[in-house]
């Protein structure tokens, strides 16, 4: 995870290099947990949400002088649920891991716990896309897995062959998501690493 990612003027986050963005959610809540600064250490809030191959980018609709944004690794979420409750909205939960930087001691950053609230509509684009991306880059980091499990570079996302999930997307009418059929920005932008 990373707090508070580069983001552009409308909001949108600058891209890492082979960076491929599937889709943005608007209208979406969502709580996360260990957040230093934060009232309790937890920030709620409305916004939306710009999943990539490399990154699941949660930004606030109203930023704070201690949260704009949360960067999340696909690499690095673990324990991701999907929830259908009878009386309340349909949400997704789960864990995501620090971006630790090398010369930093991974004990310094805790884990981030997420909940992520579907209240305007429809899941049923966003909710495969997100499990489909999340089990390709886990199968991709498999096959080239180094066994150094102290610091992975989650950008090793980016080369993990999304194309063909694109192309056989299915859209619910009833769900806002907006999936990109080409890339918002140009390569120049770019970066190519989480931490300055």
């Amino acid at each position: 995870m990373a707090l508070n990612p580069h983001l552009y003027g409308n909001g949108m986050p600058v891209a890492f290099v082979n960076e491929m963005f599937v889709l943005i959610r608007d209208g979406i809540e969502f709580e996360i947990n260990n957040i230093h600064g934060a009232p309790g250490g937890t920030v709620k809030t409305k916004g939306r949400i710009f999943l990539s191959n490399v990154r699941m980018v949660l930004v606030a609709d109203k930023p704070t002088q201690i949260f704009t944004a949360f960067d999340m690794p696909l690499l690095f979420v673990h324990d991701e649920k999907f929830h259908q409750p009878v009386f309340h909205c349909n949400n997704i939960s789960g864990c995501v891991e620090p971006v630790v930087p090398y010369d930093q001691n991974r004990a310094m950053y805790p884990t981030n716990s997420f909940k992520i609230l579907f209240k305007h509509g429809g899941c049923g684009t966003f909710v495969p896309l997100f499990f489909n991306l999340i089990k390709l880059v886990r199968q991709y980091n498999q096959q080239f897995d180094s066994g150094n499990t102290t610091h992975v570079d989650p950008l090793r996302a980016a080369q993990t062959p999304v194309d063909e999930m694109m192309n056989h997307a299915y859209v619910d009418p009833s769900d806002p998501t907006k999936i990109y059929l080409q890339q918002p920005d140009s390569e120049a932008n770019r970066r190519d690493t989480y931490h300055s």
